[in-house]
């Protein structure tokens, strides 16, 4: 555990893991493991455990979208727009969590270089964000219709059809085809990860950028004042939300549909009743012109497979409708006021704005807003997109994968492919391609793998029950790293405290904690502690919404909860955003939230100071 006489964590190349792991490292590829031939390296950096996109133990096929992740985000920032001190983020996995580290910068002379090649590639972007915007979209749509097309052999063939053969052979069978799929998914995927990138590090760039005029004009500026002027935007993944709104709005107006989304039903016998009416159908077609692409949304934060979707899930979307039409019923708003948040934002904009003297600070500020406000919007976007659309695509076809290998008797469970890291899973699909090549009767290592897959899962259940520690290594003397503060909000003040092994016993004691003030206004009321994905439909109106950070597809909850803490995330983060773009006090990144805070608390949110205070026990 983290040591605050040695100013240090444990070192990356003795750490121990519990002995329920043994055998975890042979599920991930070599080089996301601690190595000795990078020992010296290793050994210098600071580690920190990446709770935003890895908060649970990794499945290995998982471990795909944080390998794309690492490369694309780190070039864009050391190879492509060339920001002149930043460099790439590394990771590594331990007992089966991932930890990562902001690699220093480069020498002098590199930053020059890239300098020289930084503004004139930045500042285009920045220009003509809107045209650029439109083409990203133009072809990540192209990608995922792609994706969509990859054929994945439904069954190997007892013998090749006639029309394979005569009267040309096709040349090429379900062998090639089984092969190839999981090559042409993956190579898809990691591309779409480079698109995932194109302008998001510009995007907390922007944010960076005019963080630092709006300090430099106003100084004592609240971090919350800065994101208040940033809110306001239109932007794709709030727009499964925006569809559940019209659709409850649509159910509202009919007497017959109204009743039957209110039941406590299942979703399928919903559906039964609704295709009985003529308005029940009309609602129904309107679902279904909803569901592609905007219910191609995670019930969680899209990084793993057991997530579900609401395509897979439909329980998520009508249990939300179900609330949505009760709301109606008793006159009230639904919808995220924009509006009001616009207004808000201008209006403190124009307040600060007077307080500038000269035409060059105004123009400053004027170019620093313009830029934010235009680009900013991409961050909320390409996530929609990327993470959701993308990856419900990703997993729909892996599990046609899985359900051939479960047929061919290589596999048990359909799920049990994501057992198999993208490197192991051709050698399955090789092995079965080449016994139903080789004729009939042939012997293949089913057992073999079946073992593996069982014993990966008994694995990662008992690192479920693990609280590794929170970092690995030796802590820099200050946190500087803008995207480690901005994105994870980790701070000086966050390592000092896990130095000091705060934990929730610990913390018991305190009533009071400060974290990120990342969404301005004052709430007070009973908390809502979850940490789990499923545990969001137990959400009630006027509650705190407590958990360790918020999940895109959890937006409609926004419009019920009076404010949002989480355990981790800086003001760039997902729960600062979507706060503020709801207009819901926040504070990010208190690190030990949901385990001193209990459901039932009452507990005051300040988004202006960023403390939270727990005001009253439970019971």
């Amino acid at each position: 555990m983290p040591d605050e006489n040695t100013g240090r964590f444990p070192d990356p190349h003795d750490f121990q893991v519990p002995p329920e792991l043994e055998g975890w490292e042979e599920m991930y590829p070599s080089h996301h493991l601690f190595s000795e031939d990078r020992a010296d390296w290793e050994k210098a950096q600071f580690w920190f455990q990446d709770k935003i996109h890895a908060p649970e133990p990794m499945p290995p096929l998982d471990l795909l979208f944080q390998e794309a992740w690492q490369i694309s985000l780190s070039q864009y920032t050391t190879r492509v727009f060339c920001i002149p001190p930043a460099q790439g983020i590394a990771q590594r996995m331990v007992g089966c969590y991932m930890y990562i580290c902001a690699i220093a910068p480069p020498p002098e002379e590199v930053i020059g270089e890239k300098a020289a090649l930084f503004e004139k590639r930045v500042f285009y972007v920045f220009a003509h964000y809107e045209e650029l915007w439109d083409k990203w979209l133009t072809k990540f749509k192209a990608l995922g219709e792609e994706m969509k097309a990859v054929k994945i052999p439904a069954e190997l063939p007892k013998f090749v059809p006639e029309d394979q053969v005569l009267p040309v052979p096709t040349g090429c069978y379900a062998s090639y085809d089984l092969i190839h799929c999981f090559d042409e998914l993956v190579s898809l995927m990691i591309k779409g990860w480079q698109y995932h990138f194109e302008m998001l590090n510009l995007t907390y760039l922007a944010y960076l950028m005019f963080a630092d005029v709006s300090r430099k004009l106003f100084p004592g500026i609240s971090e919350s004042a800065i994101g208040k002027m940033v809110a306001g935007a239109y932007v794709s993944m709030f727009k499964p939300e925006e569809e559940l709104c019209r659709l409850a709005r649509l159910a509202h107006s009919s007497p017959d549909v109204r009743e039957i989304l209110k039941s406590d039903d299942p979703v399928e016998d919903k559906i039964a009743g609704l295709e009985k009416t003529s308005d029940g159908k009309s609602w129904l077609e309107e679902y279904e012109k909803a569901k592609d692409p905007w219910f191609y949304v995670s019930c969680g934060s899209g990084w793993l497979h057991y997530e579900g979707s609401w395509i897979t899930t439909p329980e998520i979307p009508y249990g939300y409708i179900k609330s949505y039409v009760e709301r109606l019923e008793k006159g009230e708003k639904i919808e995220r006021d924009l509006d009001a948040v616009a207004r808000e934002r201008d209006e403190i904009v124009a307040k600060y704005r007077e307080l500038i003297k000269t035409d060059e600070d105004r123009k400053a500020f004027d170019d620093a807003f313009n830029t934010i406000r235009t680009i900013y919007r991409y961050a909320e976007d390409h996530l929609f997109w990327v993470e959701h659309w993308f990856h419900t695509i990703w997993f729909g076809k892996i599990r046609e994968l899985g359900s051939l290998l479960v047929d061919a008797g290589m596999i048990d469970e359909v799920d049990d492919i994501y057992m198999f890291n993208r490197y192991e899973i051709p050698e399955l699909l090789t092995e079965v391609a080449t016994g139903w090549a080789l004729g009939v009767d042939i012997p293949m290592r089913s057992d073999h793998y079946k073992a593996k897959a069982e014993k990966r899962k008994k694995i990662l259940e008992a690192a479920r029950s693990w609280n590794p520690t929170p970092a690995l290594g030796v802590p820099p003397e200050e946190v500087a790293e803008p995207f480690t503060i901005m994105l994870w909000g980790i701070t000086t003040d966050t390592v000092k405290e896990w130095l000091k092994g705060v934990d929730a016993t610990s913390a018991e004691g305190a009533s009071e904690f400060k974290g990120f003030a990342a969404s301005a206004g004052v709430a007070e009321g009973p908390a809502r502690v979850l940490k789990l994905l499923k545990d969001i439909v137990k959400i009630q109106a006027g509650e705190i919404l407590v958990c360790p950070t918020t999940n895109p597809s959890w937006a409609p909850v926004f419009t019920k909860i009076k404010a949002a803490v989480t355990d981790i995330g800086g003001l760039t983060s997902h729960a600062a955003i979507v706060c503020r773009e709801y207009g819901v006090p926040s504070v990010t990144g208190i690190g030990v939230a949901t385990s001193v805070i209990k459901t039932g608390d009452t507990i005051r949110v300040d988004g202006d100071t960023g403390v939270v205070t727990i005001v009253k026990r439970a019971g």
